[in-house]
């Protein structure tokens, strides 16, 4: 008897301890917000809402945590008190997470570590050989830049404008890649009067300066202007709203934020990249235990469809005679199919045939 009663205490132990365990190792996931926040009406708040859904869907712990500043030492100590309070999985949505991720990825091994349009060229030697608890995730913008220009031209826009936040690699891409479809199209079309101006307004938010200056542009003919660099939309759209003009948004569908801003209408488009998706895909993996990290992943088109793509153009775009949504489809499988290539060089500025481009360097 007291043999017995001595195996079932030593299983019940084992068994809360398997339960303690089990319990400790649960998935808690916490999102870091690089130096905006989950109200940007872009990169962050995308990537927070698709991280908190996904959480409250699957019954997972879930936090978000906002830097005191807009420097590498804030985000990594919120980083550190993400993982101090029990996060065991952290998101990080944008580039500047770079050096943070140099810092804590070695450090804390038993950490997952997610990072959104975070590049090799961003983590510096850490590219060489990529922990195995980090996944890197960047995005072909210039294929939805391309798709973009192109429909800008298709439904009938002549005086196209680029507004570039910052001239980092993703934003030159949006912004190469939409001069290219915007010839392409211009081509196809015979057209020789499409004219593109092209600027960076050196920062990631609308201000009295920026709107100044699309102001300027607008009134000398502009039609319709990418605004590329999240809150620098509003110097766009507010010059817009001024004189019927229009906006193409960028990241996410901005239809509702900008149209809800500055007027039904204004949004004719907006070029994406699969933050969500990514985030569901990655947080999907951690869950069931199948996370692959060690490695930076260059996401793009996975097929002739263009809803399953990591790279498209909004369901909201105004399609048109000019531009329908078989036109789309009939575009995005020639790029998948290879039979449309998009350069992805941020060196040079593209060769063009059909378009005159304006590069203004910076406003700022």
């Amino acid at each position: 008897m007291k043999k017995l009663l001595a195996i079932l205490l030593t299983l019940a132990m084992l068994f809360s301890f398997a339960s303690f365990a089990a319990a400790d190792e649960s998935v808690k996931v916490a999102m870091i917000t690089d130096y905006g926040d989950i109200t940007d009406q872009s990169f962050n708040q995308t990537t927070y809402e698709a991280a908190k859904a996904f959480c409250e869907a699957n019954g997972l712990d879930f936090q978000y945590y906002k830097p005191g500043s807009d420097s590498d030492t804030d985000r990594i100590s919120s980083i550190e008190k993400a993982i101090d309070e029990g996060f065991n999985v952290i998101i990080m949505p944008g580039y500047a997470f770079g050096p943070a991720i140099q810092q804590v990825a070695p450090e804390f091994s038993d950490i997952t570590f997610i990072a959104l349009d975070v590049s090799e060229g961003d983590i510096g030697d850490l590219a060489a050989n990529v922990p195995a608890n980090l996944y890197c995730a960047v995005y072909q913008e210039e294929l939805c830049g391309y798709m973009a220009g192109y429909a800008a031209v298709k439904l009938g826009y002549k005086k196209l404008g680029y507004l570039g936040g910052m001239a980092v690699p993703a934003v030159v891409r949006y912004g190469y890649g939409f001069v290219q479809g915007a010839d392409a199209a211009a081509a196809e079309l015979g057209l020789t009067d499409v004219e593109i101006k092209y600027v960076y307004g050196n920062q990631f938010y609308g201000d009295a300066d920026i709107t100044a200056y699309m102001d300027t542009w607008f009134a000398a003919g502009t039609q319709i202007v990418f605004a590329c660099g999240g809150g620098i939309f509003t110097s766009a759209g507010e010059a817009a709203a001024k004189v019927g003009g229009k906006v193409i948004g960028v990241d996410v569908d901005q239809k509702g934020t900008i149209d809800g801003l500055y007027g039904d209408g204004i949004t004719v488009t907006s070029a994406m990249k699969g933050l969500a998706a990514t985030v569901n895909a990655e947080l999907t993996a951690v869950n069931s235990g199948k996370f692959e990290g060690g490695k930076v992943e260059n996401l793009g088109l996975v097929g002739e469809d263009p809803e399953a793509n990591f790279v498209q153009i909004a369901p909201s775009t105004q399609f048109a005679d000019g531009f329908t949504q078989d036109d789309y489809k009939a575009l995005v499988a020639k790029m998948f199919k290879g039979e449309i290539t998009v350069s992805n060089a941020i060196d040079t500025e593209p060769a063009v045939t059909a378009v005159k481009v304006d590069y203004q360097g910076n406003i700022k």
